[in-house]
């Protein structure tokens, strides 16, 4: 989901409304352009009852304005790109700016529901923190099975996971801060369809999977699927 590649274009707005802080590259077309602002603007209409102390102490509230904010706070131009090709969808190239996001004509391609495709943006847009190093991935485990013994592999484009610097060690990097906005939202969003949650649930479920280190598996274990009193 995630490659670092280099390239370099140039910015202008495609006449994205001056609510938003992010601006669109010349070079995105303007379907996927068209398709981002959807989903962030479905993110940004969303109501949260309450929210888990880890998504607490990455986001805050499950509230729109806070995605909004914390998306915004991050990225200020989508360009597109690459990204190195092959079933990439979206990447960050730190040393070409770390508040610019890249993505692929795959972000519109494939056949995921609108909360997956936020996925790769909020696990995208946490590879822009250079203050935390990038959150660098970890290198997934060879051999990487789940429980039934099959090989894990991607659920955006079924590709084996295992060697391949697709994993997390902490709730904190990209896989492991995703997982919890999704979890989130399908467990406390007032106002999103039982699709969206269920598709939200799913995601975050598969997304969890590629956290490898045991200590982040039970803090988000415990923060995301234990029920209160356990």
């Amino acid at each position: 989901m995630h490659k670092t590649i280099i390239a370099i274009v140039g910015l202008i707005g495609l006449g994205v409304s001056q609510a938003h802080a992010y601006t669109f590259d010349r070079s995105l077309p303007s379907d996927v352009a068209n398709q981002m602002k959807l989903d962030l603007d479905f993110v940004a209409s969303i109501e949260g009852s309450q929210a888990t102390p880890l998504h607490q102490r990455i986001f805050g509230a499950v509230s729109g304005s806070i995605y909004k904010g914390f998306f915004e706070s991050r990225i200020n131009v989508i360009g597109f790109n690459s990204c190195g090709g092959g079933a990439a969808v979206a990447c960050v190239i730190p040393w070409y700016g770390s508040d610019k996001m890249w993505v692929t004509k795959n972000y519109i391609q494939f056949s995921h529901p609108q909360v997956a495709r936020l996925m790769v943006v909020f696990h995208e847009s946490r590879h822009s923190e250079v203050n935390n190093g990038n959150w660098s991935h970890a290198t997934c485990p060879v051999p990487f099975r789940d429980e039934q013994g099959n090989d894990k592999k991607s659920i955006w484009t079924g590709a084996p996971l295992a060697g391949e610097d697709a994993c997390d060690e902490t709730p904190f990097g990209s896989y492991g801060s995703s997982t919890i906005m999704l979890k989130n939202i399908s467990k406390y969003c007032a106002n999103c369809t039982d699709k969206v949650k269920m598709d939200a649930s799913l995601y975050a479920d598969d997304q969890m999977g590629r956290i490898i280190d045991a200590e982040a598996i039970r803090q988000m274990r415990k923060d995301l699927y234990q029920k209160v009193g356990i």
